[in-house]
């Protein structure tokens, strides 16, 4: 099976302005989420940036990049873009969506979104263990699974804020895996009224009745959507280095 990562990556972010190119222990994060997708050895890695600035980091280090219009309005919508400027039939069998702000995710762990597509979910994802102090956090993403197996189930439904006590809870970690026409069917569905209203993404493929399959991983990195996320990230790859 012939399998392509990308890697959806802009400057622009209300929350940190410029992140892709915020170094972490020396080192872009862009780079660092890249080398990690390489390093993984699943297949070609493109970023899909909307800057010449990371344009041109990741291809003086050898990388594939391609610019897309700054306008997409989402991560998906990006990765789309440079796909069929690449390939426009997509001779892809799987295709990753690997966020760009993940600089701490592990090789084995972007193999693990894969699993899901095994079972014919539409798209896979991960999830891991919601932490207590995670529960009020609106920027974290929960995800209520239905378990198949004891590693992988179906999304039963996506929230930000917990409204009733539920069961089988978890953190969301937003790296998807598609098929060549899962990923074509995505993009080309209207958003949806849930996806408008709670700003989530993945409505818009639940409610045109595409499935969406989770891998659980217990040691899911966090990313990196502020500075103080930015000091905890450098924090455990410097724990890294000691500990190598």
């Amino acid at each position: 099976m012939k399998t392509i990562i990308l890697i959806p990556s802009r400057m622009e972010s209300s929350r940190f302005p410029g992140k892709p190119m915020a170094k972490v222990e020396g080192k872009p994060m862009i780079q660092r989420v890249w080398q990690q997708a390489i390093n993984s050895e699943i297949g070609e890695v493109i970023v899909a940036c909307s800057e010449n600035e990371i344009f041109n980091l990741i291809t003086s280090l050898g990388g594939k990049a391609i610019l897309t219009d700054p306008k997409l309005k989402s991560g998906t919508d990006r990765i789309y873009s440079a796909l069929i400027k690449i390939s426009p039939n997509i001779e892809y069998d799987y295709i990753i969506n690997l966020q760009g702000d993940m600089p701490l995710i592990l090789p084995e762990q972007i193999k693990k979104v894969l699993e899901p597509l095994k079972y014919d979910y539409s798209i896979g994802t991960l999830a891991t263990n919601l932490k207590e102090e995670e529960e009020t956090n609106s920027n974290v993403t929960k995800v209520i699974i239905e378990w198949k197996n004891k590693t992988t189930g179906k999304a039963k439904s996506f929230f930000r804020k917990i409204k009733h006590q539920e069961k089988n809870i978890f953190h969301h970690v937003g790296i998807y895996s598609y098929t060549k026409n899962s990923l074509t069917k995505f993009v080309k569905l209207p958003r949806s009224k849930n996806e408008i209203e709670l700003n989530l993404e993945q409505y818009r493929a639940m409610d045109a009745g595409m499935t969406i399959g989770i891998t659980f991983e217990p040691n899911i990195p966090i990313s990196v959507d502020t500075k103080e996320d930015l000091i905890t990230a450098e924090s455990i790859i410097r724990a890294r280095y000691e500990k190598n």
